[in-house]
């Protein structure tokens, strides 16, 4: 098949990528500086800009499944461009659209729905590889600097996410579901920063932020202070759907989900000094 990957230098879309060349699928591959990117070889890369769709119009031609993401731009903002970039997609023939829900509703969303085309929407929970934000301070100090240490979440590893959305873009069965998406288990923040430890053979403490401590770190890094919010507010009141483990994964894949002890020993290189 052919098909067109939006948002493809990011955590998952590089795993979408990289799952359907493995299975021999044509990808073009959507990025807003293409020369930067480095993609599978035989992946056609083309420039393009989600808050703009014009600037991408003729990739859509003898494209047969589209994979989407619902913010774009500098800022992660929610798009406001779903109905041209769905319009686009429909006049080009499009099959089959998946979606990767971000932290909240997004117009993208309900263009999709309303559109003509088939469409699946992904909803992940904690990405196992938001994991990496730690690595530096692991390697420097030994340490994690985190709020709300006794948090749960049933994180889920990146390349499940894609291979529930390889399986959307290119089989039938999954047009108008909405797939959550989780790991095998629930975890509280201590027990990976234990698991961590084991894989990366290494002492790691953590050290309890105070809300006002986090929301100055997370200023410091350059998030806006409605991320900040945001995320003081799942962290601290997280949602059942975070941490409630869905057997959607395998239902889908054929395989049981991945857990964060394998993730770990992937990354083990980057967390040791």
């Amino acid at each position: 098949m052919n098909i067109l990957v939006t948002g493809a230098t990011g955590t998952v879309g590089r795993e979408i990528v990289k799952q359907l060349v493995e299975r021999g699928h044509h990808v073009r591959a959507l990025s807003r500086h293409p020369a930067r990117a480095r993609f599978p070889e035989g992946v056609d890369a083309v420039a393009g800009d989600l808050t703009t769709p014009e600037t991408f119009a003729s990739a859509f031609e003898g494209i047969e499944a589209l994979h989407l993401i619902n913010f774009g731009g500098d800022d992660q903002a929610p798009l406001q461009t779903g109905a041209r970039i769905v319009a686009l997609a429909e006049q080009a023939g499009v099959q089959r659209i998946t979606v990767l829900l971000g932290g909240a509703p997004a117009p993208l969303d309900e263009a999709v729905a309303a559109g003509r085309i088939h469409w699946t929407f992904l909803q992940p929970v904690e990405f196992m590889a938001n994991h990496l934000e730690w690595a530096a301070s692991i390697r420097s100090e030994g340490l994690v600097r985190e709020p709300f240490p006794d948090r749960l979440s049933a994180v889920v590893h990146e390349a499940d996410i894609a291979a529930v959305a390889v399986a959307a873009l290119t089989q039938e069965g999954h047009a108008g579901k909405t797939y959550t998406l989780t790991g095998p288990d629930v975890l509280s923040l201590r027990q990976k920063i234990e698991i961590l430890a084991a894989a990366a053979k290494r002492e790691i403490k953590l050290v309890e932020l105070t809300e006002q401590e986090a929301r100055d770190r997370w200023q410091g890094m350059g998030l806006s202070s409605e991320a900040i919010e945001f995320l003081l507010f799942v962290y601290g009141n997280t949602p059942d759907v975070g941490f409630t483990v869905t057997p959607t994964v395998e239902q889908v894949t054929g395989r049981p989900a991945r857990t964060f002890a394998q993730w770990a020993a992937e990354h083990a290189e980057a967390f040791s000094s």
